[in-house]
């Protein structure tokens, strides 16, 4: 599956910015669908996922509250909604698919798919 990310920009902090993720390809209803970060000097970091069948949700606890992971299979895609943002939020997000949700939560593994990175600045 391949993956383009799109949606980020500049926004002060308190503000809100959609993030959205297109998938091409065969099988994606069959992914997890996960959303990480990498700010400057910084690894790269898990933000959000989700099961293939959007049942269920997983959030790190700096966004936990202010951002909403979502999916629509039958657009191929998956968002994320993220409010009350944070200069701490500011990074390149990325989104990722792979097949195993377990992979997508483990601090010691990767997920096969990766989409190219989009740039979220939020400014004090």
């Amino acid at each position: 599956v391949q993956l383009q990310a799109s949606g980020g920009g500049l926004v002060q902090a308190g503000g809100s910015l959609r993030l959205s993720c297109a998938a091409s390809g065969r099988g994606f209803s069959s992914y997890a669908m996960g959303w990480f970060r990498q700010a400057p000097g910084k690894e790269r970091e898990f933000v959000a996922a989700i099961s293939w069948s959007a049942d269920s949700t997983y959030y790190a606890d700096s966004v936990k509250g202010r951002f909403t992971i979502s999916r629509d299979n039958a657009k191929n895609a998956v968002y994320l909604q993220m409010d009350s943002l944070k200069p701490e939020d500011t990074a390149v997000y990325y989104c990722a698919a792979d097949q195993v949700m377990a992979t997508m939560l483990s601090r010691w593994t990767e997920p096969d798919h990766w989409g190219q990175g989009t740039q979220v600045t939020v400014s004090s």
